[in-house]
């Protein structure tokens, strides 16, 4: 049975037609990114999380380790509905003698509360020294170092993020209004 030009023709629409079909289902959007980015966030946060990170003193040209100084971890977070909530905040260890902190958040904490963590940022919070406890904004430490890509700890189910270095100085900068 041979093909006549006119069947040919309807057997190629049929088959681009239902490619056209399949691609249209499978296609993502603007809004499909967002939402798959949104989830993938959400895995993100899904776990136990760790921030880790250094804190130093600037003296002249120097940078030497901060002991003492305690970063802040803010979250953006959602209830079990999906609405956003009051964001959730809490403090890391002070940092050891090399400068290291270290933040934990275990899931147990906000499942009492029915949250959901969406976006952490972390920033300087205080330094132990009157001489060195002006906040930069190196690395973020002012306007907050967004929490972007982590190591899995499997021993201990955690996603742990490396943020920083911070740098805190013995004199605030100035700010230039322009005149």
């Amino acid at each position: 049975m041979a093909f006549t030009n006119t069947s040919f023709v309807a057997f190629m629409l049929l088959i681009i037609t239902s490619i056209l079909v399949q691609c249209s289902f499978t296609y993502a959007s603007g809004d499909d990114f967002d939402i798959k980015k949104q989830n993938f966030q959400e895995k993100l946060l899904s776990n136990n999380i760790g921030i880790q990170g250094l804190v130093y003193c600037k003296s002249g040209s120097k940078l030497i380790p901060l002991q003492g100084a305690v970063t802040r971890i803010r979250c953006e977070a959602v209830d079990e509905y999906g609405f956003e909530t009051k964001p959730y905040s809490f403090l890391s260890d002070a940092t050891n003698a090399k400068g290291y902190f270290l933040a934990t958040l275990f899931q147990q904490e906000l499942i009492a509360e029915k949250r959901v963590l969406k976006e952490c940022r972390t920033f300087l919070d205080a330094s132990p020294l009157d001489n060195c406890n002006y906040p930069t904004d190196f690395n973020k430490g002012i306007s907050g170092a967004e929490l972007l890509s982590y190591s899995f700890l499997h021993d201990k189910k955690m996603n742990l993020y490396t943020v920083g270095p911070f740098v805190f100085t013995s004199t605030p900068k100035s700010i230039s209004d322009g005149y």
